[in-house]
C-alpha cells in the first residue's frame, strides 16, 4: 500500500530557482485505461469559463517572495557550491543547470575553519496586511531562521522582523518598513461554501507570482488539531506556503499551508488556515508576540454512536473526559473521568476535538461554565481556566488484586483491596484479571479498573457480575474503563446465554 502523508510545503533553498528550466521543459501524459467508458457531456453542461485577471492583477502586488536564511559556522575547509551540487545530485540525478549565457563561477577561497557564513535555508511566499508593513505568512516558512527577506512584485526587497510564530496554527507575522504598502482586504471564512471559486498566488518551487484557481472542496476539514482547515482543489506546490486564497471578491479567506500528497507536489488536494481563525492569532502575535491558550486540564476522546445510544443521548455528541489531572481547573470543579461536556459558556461541542478548540480560544483566567452529562443526568459546573502548558504525567500499573470471576461480557474481575483503594484514590470499582471474548476483541487488558456499567457505579465484583448477568444479550454494555491515569467507555457485546 503506498502511504499518503499530509505534509508541509517544504520550501525550496534559494538556487533551487534554476530547477524551473527543468519543470517548464518536462511533458506529462494521462493516459485513460483500456476498457474505460468515455461519457461525452452535451455543450449546454460545459463547465463555464471565468476571468480571473482582473482580480489576479489588483491582488498581486500584495503578495510577497519571502526567502530565509541560517547562519552556520565552517568547521572545514569546503566550497559552498560543491556543496549544493551534491545536494543537487542526490535529489535529481543531474548536475544542478546554471542560468543562460551564465559563465562558470570562479572558485572562492575557502573559508577559514570557524568562520560564520549566511547560507539560503527556504523560499515561500506570504501577503501584506496593512499599508504600514505588516506581513502574514506560515510559521513554518520562517521558523528558525537567522534572517528574512521579503521581496515585492516590483523587486523591491526588505528584511524583515519576525513579529510573533504561532507553530499549532502554523501562523506568522513578519514586519517590513514601509508606508503605502499594496494590502489586500481581509474577508470572512466563516461565510464560504462547498463549491465557491478561488485563487491562490504565490511562490511555487520559486516561481514568483504565481496565480492558480479552483474550488473549495469542504469547508472545515476536521484534522484533529487546534482548527479545521479549508479544503479546496487549487493547484498548490511547495513554496505556495504563506500564500493568501483569495474570494471572487479579492478578499483573503485562507493562508495556503499544507498539501495532501504521494510526492510532494501537487495531487488535487490543498489546505488552507481559515482567515478568521488566523487574524485572532495575529492580534495576540502583534500585541505581545506570543499566543496565550487556556487549558482545563483533561484528556479528551470521541463519543461512540454505541456509547450514546446505550446511555439514552440522541447521537454520539460531545467530548468525553478520559482523565482529568489532579489540582487543576477541571478537577477542583468536579468533573470526573467518564463525564460527557455537552456546552463550554454556552456553545455546544458537538465533537470533542470542539471543546478543544473553545476551550483554547478563551482568554486564560475566563470563569467560565461547562454543562456535562454523566449517568443519564445533566448538571452545570463553574471553573476558571488556566493557561496551556505541556504537562504529561507517566500512568501507573496496576497491581493484581483477589480471587477473579468469570462473566458473560468475557471480564474476569475481582474487588479492590483497600491498600489498592488509596493507590488509585477510588472507593469503588473491580480490577480485571483476566479477559476473552468480547472484552479480549475490545481490548481490554489485565490490571485494567471498571468502575461503571452502564449507567451504574460499580462497587464490587459481586454487584458487577450480578448486573452482567441480567443484560440483554441483544443490546450493547458499556464499561467504563480507567488504566493508569485515563478512563474510556467501551462498548462490549455480551456472550449469549
Amino acid at each position: 500500500m503506498t502511504k499518503i502523508d499530509v505534509q508541509l510545503f517544504d520550501h525550496f533553498p534559494n538556487t533551487m530557482k534554476n530547477i524551473s528550466t527543468l519543470l517548464l521543459a518536462s511533458v506529462f501524459t494521462l493516459a485513460l485505461p483500456v476498457g474505460c467508458i468515455v461519457v461525452s457531456m452535451p455543450a449546454s453542461a460545459a463547465v463555464p469559463s471565468f476571468d480571473f485577471t482582473e482580480l489576479a492583477e489588483k491582488a498581486s502586488p500584495a503578495v510577497v517572495n519571502i526567502r530565509t536564511t541560517e547562519k552556520i559556522t565552517v568547521n572545514q575547509s569546503g566550497n559552498q557550491d560543491d556543496e549544493m551540487q551534491e545536494l543537487f545530485r542526490r535529489f535529481f540525478g543531474v548536475p544542478m543547470p546554471q542560468q543562460p549565457n551564465q559563465a562558470p563561477k570562479k572558485r572562492k577561497p575557502a573559508p577559514q575553519q570557524g568562520t560564520e557564513e549566511e547560507v539560503p535555508r527556504g523560499i515561500g511566499s506570504g501577503f501584506i496586511i496593512s499599508q504600514d508593513g505588516y506581513v502574514l505568512t506560515n510559521a513554518h516558512v520562517v521558523d528558525g531562521a537567522d534572517e528574512v527577506y521579503v521581496t515585492l512584485t516590483d523587486k523591491h526587497e526588505f528584511k524583515a522582523k519576525v513579529v510573533g510564530i504561532d507553530k499549532r496554527t502554523d501562523v506568522a507575522v513578519v514586519k517590513i518598513d514601509g508606508s503605502k504598502l499594496p494590502w489586500l482586504p481581509i474577508g470572512d471564512s466563516d461565510k464560504i461554501k462547498a463549491g465557491q471559486w478561488v485563487v491562490a498566488i504565490g511562490s511555487p518551487f520559486g516561481l514568483d507570482n504565481s496565480v492558480s484557481a479552483g474550488i473549495v472542496s469542504s469547508k472545515a476539514r476536521d484534522t484533529g488539531d487546534f482548527l479545521p482547515l479549508i479544503q479546496t482543489d487549487v493547484a498548490v506546490n511547495p513554496g505556495n506556503s504563506g500564500g493568501p486564497l483569495i474570494n471572487m471578491n479579492g478578499e483573503v479567506i485562507g493562508i495556503n499551508s499544507q498539501i495532501y500528497s504521494r510526492s510532494g507536489g501537487f495531487m488535487g488536494i490543498s489546505f488552507a488556515v481559515p482567515i478568521d481563525e488566523a487574524m485572532q492569532v495575529v492580534d495576540q502575535l502583534k500585541s505581545s508576540g506570543k499566543v496565550s491558550r487556556s487549558r482545563i486540564g483533561v484528556k479528551l476522546s470521541e463519543v461512540p454512536k454505541e456509547v450514546a445510544e446505550s446511555f439514552g443521548l440522541t447521537k454520539g455528541q460531545g467530548a468525553f473526559i478520559s482523565m482529568v489531572e489532579p489540582g487543576l481547573p477541571a478537577d477542583r470543579a468536579g468533573i470526573v473521568a467518564g463525564d460527557i461536556v455537552l456546552e463550554f459558556n454556552g456553545q455546544p461541542v458537538a465533537k470533542w476535538t470542539d471543546l478543544s478548540r473553545i476551550v483554547a480560544n478563551t482568554k486564560p483566567g475566563t470563569k467560565s461554565t461547562v454543562k456535562l452529562w454523566n449517568k443519564g443526568k445533566t448538571r452545570v459546573v463553574t471553573l476558571v481556566t488556566g493557561e496551556m502548558e505541556q504537562d504529561n504525567k507517566p500512568a501507573k500499573t496496576p497491581e493484581k488484586g483477589l480471587e477473579p470471576q468469570a462473566n458473560p461480557l468475557g471480564l474476569f474481575v475481582a474487588d479492590l483491596t483497600e491498600d489498592k483503594k488509596r493507590d488509585l484514590k477510588v472507593s469503588s470499582g473491580v480490577i480485571v484479571e483476566n479477559v476473552d471474548g468480547s472484552a479480549a476483541r475490545a481490548g481490554i487488558q489485565p490490571g485494567d479498573l471498571i468502575t461503571q456499567l452502564n449507567n451504574y457505579e460499580i462497587k464490587d465484583a459481586k454487584q458487577f457480575n450480578a448486573l452482567v448477568a441480567k443484560l440483554d444479550a441483544k443490546k450493547i454494555a458499556v464499561v467504563l474503563v480507567r488504566r493508569g491515569d485515563a478512563s474510556q467507555f467501551i462498548p462490549l457485546k455480551p456472550a449469549a446465554n
